[in-house]
């Protein structure tokens, strides 16, 4: 389910960010973007992540900044001495000297004196971190899933109206072929066998009868409705189902003898492709 998430902790000089983004996906797949110093830390990560989220393509992304309106500038005296040293000697080789500024010295690598985070410290406050933004994440996803909960009821509804136009619209049908048989028999100016007539017509009926697809899609229905109901990961349970009914509409439209009941299943298949669709996004 899409949402976002973020929040930021301050140790010492340095503000941690995390930024959590979550995208449709079949299964849960986490992936991180980490500064170095942080990166012994993603299987933790990734555990406190998964145990909350079940489903979703997740990006965890956090960042360091340090804050310099006070810090001041330490400087590494004796890697300013060997860097001379190694200047002069390269200089002597080329035979030529190139004057450079203190600025440049200052912006070369080890010069300055980094601050070193307690790596307890930094785990212990990276975890906190985490366990602050989740949470918000999960807020974001339940509110989406609040909105896809009502347009998955109103199409459960839908689909329930449908079947029970089916069912009203069987014993029509059963009659509409009844007359077409007897018509055609007629044309035919034979007397029927009234007996191999009527076991032709059970025949019939009993291979276009749907009431048994209708039964089991209404029950696939009412599962739907009491999944989405409940307070745990259903998404993929809801896949199932949507299979099921997808089932049940496929077998109706291919024992369909009626324009009618045709095209009550081929409303029933579009329902259950916006409704698997939707279900993509659920946990």
């Amino acid at each position: 389910m899409t949402a976002f998430a973020n929040s930021e902790i301050k140790i010492d000089n340095l503000t941690l960010n995390c930024e959590l983004r979550s995208v449709n996906h079949r299964y849960c797949d986490i992936s991180f973007k980490l500064p170095e110093s942080l990166r012994y830390l993603e299987s933790d990560l990734r555990s406190a992540i998964n145990s909350k989220v079940k489903r979703g393509k997740i990006e965890c992304a956090i960042t360091i900044k340090k804050q310099t309106h006070h810090e001041s500038f330490d400087i590494d005296q004796q890697a300013i001495k060997s860097l001379l040293d190694a200047t002069g000697a390269i200089e002597q080789l080329m035979g030529a000297s190139k004057a450079f500024s203190p600025l440049d010295i200052l912006a070369f690598p080890g010069i300055r004196k980094e601050t070193e985070i307690d790596k307890n410290t930094l785990s212990e406050n990276t975890a906190h971190l985490i366990k602050s933004v989740l949470p918000k994440l999960i807020d974001a996803k339940s509110r989406e899933g609040e909105k896809l909960k009502e347009l998955i009821s109103i199409r459960c509804a839908n689909i329930m109206t449908l079947a029970q136009e089916a069912e009203n619209r069987l014993p029509l049908v059963h009659t509409q072929i009844r007359e077409k048989l007897l018509s055609r028999i007629d044309s035919l100016q034979q007397e029927p066998d009234t007996e191999r007539l009527e076991q032709e017509l059970l025949f019939i009926a009993q291979k276009m009868d749907v009431a048994e697809e209708l039964d089991r899609l209404q029950a696939h229905v009412a599962e739907v409705q009491r999944l989405i109901e409940q307070n745990e990961a259903i998404g993929r349970r809801l896949d199932f189902m949507m299979q099921e009914m997808n089932r049940e509409a496929n077998t109706l439209a291919s024992k369909s003898q009626d324009i009618k009941m045709t095209q009550i299943a081929i409303d029933l298949k579009v329902l259950i492709e916006q409704m698997r669709e939707q279900i993509q996004n659920i946990e």
